[in-house]
């Protein structure tokens, strides 16, 4: 009885997900008040619609990149492969006349061939994820710039425009459509057997394939997501834009990985939420506006950018340590 009671009493009052989420939270209402007290235009309405509009970009990739990360792996290409959907988009409408919905289509199909050609060679032919998308990373941009020679295609097409401009009662569309997203991963995670067995795999990956789980098909699916949801990325910027560019989404796979992991996903794999990572975006999108709206230099927020990637790292680790010995103490 008497090892019962110190057993619960020694059982933390918040999982490591909760205090993660409040620890967040506090974050950005620091983040907030900070730029508030700073600038005048940053707590108003405007500003908060622009912030909303950006969330989309990153936000719908981040959703890949935390099943990904989850795995125990990364995808450096999401960036690259952002850029290459709206450039198929942009080359088959404007040059070759393919009807703009079937253009969107191939856009988003050439995201999810890059996806599941990284799931091949990290699985079957068994390269390092990093050294795997990083490879593709720059395979990609190159194609991108070879299919458009270098060029930007206009498309000025109100219907396409919608996506990343449009409102629905006041609440941007590529909003909308992230969090449907977010809602849909959200439950494939934590209510379906795939979700659960990507976390088995990032915790162990031998120990989950002696346990009867499919581990290659499981990571070509989670990585053939990723690629699908940075090609859904690239068409909300190009439709952004009204023009596809072979140099968009320049940088947004660190961005990406930033906010991943500041909203609680190990690099180390088996641990994560959708939650955590829709509250590192918006902390991200937030500190990047703040930053603009109170006029500092794009050099400083290079710095700033750099920067967060080393605190959100370095907050993982912490977290890591955290956990370990808490599992120490309550192993004694």
């Amino acid at each position: 009885m008497q090892a019962t009671k110190s057993r619960s009493t020694s059982r933390p009052l918040l999982s490591d997900d909760s205090l993660t989420t409040i620890t967040l939270v506090v974050s950005f209402v620091i983040i907030c008040v900070l730029f508030a007290s700073q600038s005048e235009n940053f707590l108003t309405l405007n500003n908060f619609e622009t912030i909303s509009k950006q969330l989309a970009v990153v936000g719908v990739v981040a959703i890949g990149m935390t099943m990904v990360l989850i795995t125990g792996g990364v995808d450096i290409s999401v960036g690259s492969v952002a850029a290459l959907a709206g450039v198929v988009t942009g080359v088959l409408w404007v040059e070759v006349g393919v009807p703009l919905v079937l253009s969107v289509v191939a856009g988003i199909t050439s995201g999810v061939l890059i996806g599941f050609l990284n799931g091949f060679m990290i699985t079957v032919l068994k390269i390092n994820p990093l050294i795997t998308t990083l490879a593709t990373f720059s395979i990609v941009r190159g194609l991108a710039f070879v299919l458009s020679q270098g060029r930007s295609n206009q498309i000025n097409n109100d219907p396409f425009k919608f996506i990343g401009r449009g409102e629905v009662f006041g609440v941007s569309f590529s909003l909308l459509v992230m969090l449907a997203l977010y809602g849909m991963f959200f439950y494939v995670l934590r209510h379906t057997q795939f979700g659960r067995n990507l976390f088995a795999i990032g915790g162990s990956p031998e120990a989950s394939r002696l346990a009867g789980i499919n581990v290659t098909r499981h990571l070509l699916i989670t990585y053939t997501i990723c690629g699908f949801l940075a090609a859904v990325s690239g068409i909300i910027i190009t439709s952004q834009l009204a023009q596809s560019a072979p140099r968009a989404a320049t940088g947004l796979e660190f961005t990406v990985i930033t906010a991943v992991i500041l909203g609680g996903t190990s690099l180390m794999g088996g641990k994560g939420t959708l939650m955590g990572t829709l509250i590192g975006v918006i902390i991200l999108r937030t500190l990047s506006n703040g930053l603009t709206v109170n006029e500092v230099s794009s050099f400083y927020q290079e710095v700033v950018s750099g920067a967060a990637l080393i605190f959100a790292v370095g907050f993982d680790q912490l977290r890591i340590r955290l956990s370990r010995a808490v599992a120490a103490r309550g192993s004694e």
